[in-house]
């Protein structure tokens, strides 16, 4: 019995000192967030990062001349002095290369891979980045203080700063840098013992931005005539995969699946439960990042069902997470993203059953998708956080959580952290210091989409329009603003009044590019998607015309 008992004495002492161990060192289990090289050698954001692409003639040109078909080629790249060789480069993205590509534009992103040739080289620890090339942003700055913001908040997001690329030592451009939401991304943030990581995409999968090159051919096969006939005014359209929408636009006229497939519901992108079957949330498993087992699965559709119904919330959602990360999104009017029914731009990760949402793509907020202009875009309702045409029941990942009054009041002060803290006169002062890295790259920059002038002008825009969205913030915490889009409705009189901001200084779609507007007519890009429209906003639709056998997306039929 004593000897029993020195052993129970022994086992107690070491799950104690394991406690210890977890709680004040996890990194000696390998299972911390941790420091790499990279983080300082790639991503100074307070610096330009410099990055020079030497690449043959014949590789540039064939990239260029095959944008769609985003293959690798071989180059070199030097990241600020450092010299790496035979790395992989490819074009990325998905309308936004599409509009690329029909313009008379060279300025695609790029995905720069290093270990695309050499099995085990990398980037002082990292094997991808991607550099965007900040289409329809004439501030140059939405992207970077999107991310910004979402770190200021506590969201775990992707390290990134300004780069200016050159390409066989000639400025091609100024860029913006950003990690790959990978297994680098994953050890760097959770240590050794990370989780899952899905990319949900409503649009068939545009899994590592990959599509099969046919946007050409397969844009002629609309049911009821091609893109050229189709006048959609002035629409803004999201950065969706051109080439896997339109094949899915074929399989059209049985009914379901509206313009490029996206249903109000199904496929797993809206996060919303339909049963226990694994195939029903392709969308999802589809498009994991990460190496996933069907256990791996089937805890994924055990917390969308827990969430769905309400139970258990905090066992199976990192609540607080998600509600920093809707409280930056809403602030930003970042609608090309969970809450519209694109469904997509965002990344799912899941430990131990447990699930929480990560921020990507952000060219498209502080309103420029999604709302009808300056006044919706200050405006938009943070009480009901989703695009014109979507309920808060059909994305359950925000939808349950503020139908809890405790989360709902956990929601506000992160909000109103952000109106306080992060917009007013400190957003000011960051745009500044921006500018003052920043400015003589845009002035120099022989690639840009807008003017150094109309650069200018934006950012002073984009300054006045946070300090408007934090006062409509602010107001609709305080009840002076109804926080509902139903609400504004009936009293748009007690909006913020806009009538000073030039919202479309910012960006208009089309990305600086004459409207984007490619050869023989083809719609740039806002003018073939889901609309920038609110309820109650008057529109002229006389010269719309839908081809025959097409279904509008979720929302759409509401202006008509």
């Amino acid at each position: 019995m004593k000897h029993i008992n020195t052993i129970t004495i022994f086992l107690i002492a070491g799950a104690v000192l394991f406690t210890c161990m977890l709680m004040f060192n996890p990194a000696v289990l390998g299972i911390a967030a941790k420091d790499t090289l990279y983080e300082s050698t790639l991503f100074d954001k307070d610096e330009i990062t410099t990055v020079n692409i030497t690449i043959s003639d014949e590789n540039w040109a064939d990239m260029l001349e095959n944008p769609l078909e985003e293959e690798f080629h071989i180059c070199d790249i030097t990241v600020n002095g450092e010299t790496y060789d035979s790395v992989g480069i490819r074009t990325k993205g998905m309308t936004s290369l599409s509009s690329v590509a029909r313009s008379d534009s060279d300025r695609y992103s790029f995905k720069i891979k290093a270990d695309e040739y050499v099995s085990g080289q990398s980037f002082d620890g990292l094997d991808e980045f991607v550099l965007n090339n900040l289409y329809q942003d004439a501030t140059y700055m939405k992207e970077y203080l999107s991310y910004e913001m979402m770190d200021h908040i506590g969201v775990d997001t992707p390290l990134y700063s300004y780069a200016a690329v050159y390409i066989n030592g000639e400025y091609f451009g100024l860029y913006l840098m950003v990690e790959a939401l990978e297994e680098d991304f994953l050890d760097r943030v959770y240590g050794a013992d990370y989780g899952e990581l899905y990319k949900p995409e409503s649009t068939s999968g545009e899994m590592g931005d990959r599509t099969t090159g046919e946007e050409g051919d397969r844009m002629q096969e609309m049911p009821g005539g091609n893109m050229t006939q189709m006048d959609f005014g002035n629409r803004t359209m999201p950065d969706v995969n051109i080439t896997e929408m339109t094949g899915q636009m074929e399989q059209m006229g049985g009914g379901g699946g509206g313009f490029g497939g996206m249903s109000a519901s199904g496929g797993g992108a809206d996060l919303v439960y339909t049963d226990d079957d694994l195939d029903s949330y392709t969308q999802i498993f589809d498009n994991a990042v990460t190496d996933v087992k069907k256990s791996d699965e089937k805890r994924v559709v055990t917390a969308l069902k827990s969430l769905n119904e309400g139970t258990d919330l905090e066992t199976y959602a990192d609540v607080d997470e998600v509600l920093r990360y809707f409280a930056a999104n809403t602030a930003l009017v970042n609608l090309d993203s969970y809450v519209s029914s694109m469904k997509h731009n965002y990344y799912l990760y899941e430990k131990d059953g447990r699930i929480s949402i990560l921020p990507w793509d952000f060219n498209l907020a502080f309103g420029a998708y999604g709302t009808s202009g300056a006044s919706d875009a200050v405006n938009f309702p943070i009480d009901t956080p989703v695009a014109s045409g979507v309920s808060l029941e059909d994305r359950p990942l925000i939808g349950v959580l503020l139908e809890n009054e405790e989360y709902t009041e956990l929601y506000h002060a992160y909000l109103k952290k952000i109106a306080t803290e992060f917009y007013g006169d400190s957003f000011d002062e960051r745009i500044a210091a921006i500018d003052a890295l920043i400015g003589n790259y845009v002035a120099s920059d022989p690639t840009a989409f807008y003017t150094y002038d109309e650069y200018k002008t934006a950012i002073v825009t984009l300054a006045e329009y946070g300090d408007l969205r934090a006062e409509s913030i602010l107001g609709q915490l305080n009840d002076t603003i109804p926080s509902t889009e139903e609400g504004q409705s009936e009293n748009a009189d007690l909006l913020v009044d806009v009538s000073g901001l030039n919202f479309s200084a910012m960006g208009s779609m089309g990305g600086g590019m004459g409207g984007g507007a490619g050869p023989m007519g083809t719609p740039s890009a806002e003018q073939v998607f889901e609309g920038n429209l609110r309820q109650g906003d008057d529109q002229d639709f006389e010269n719309m015309t839908i081809p025959e056998g097409m279904t509008l997306p979720e929302g759409f039929a509401t202006f008509m």
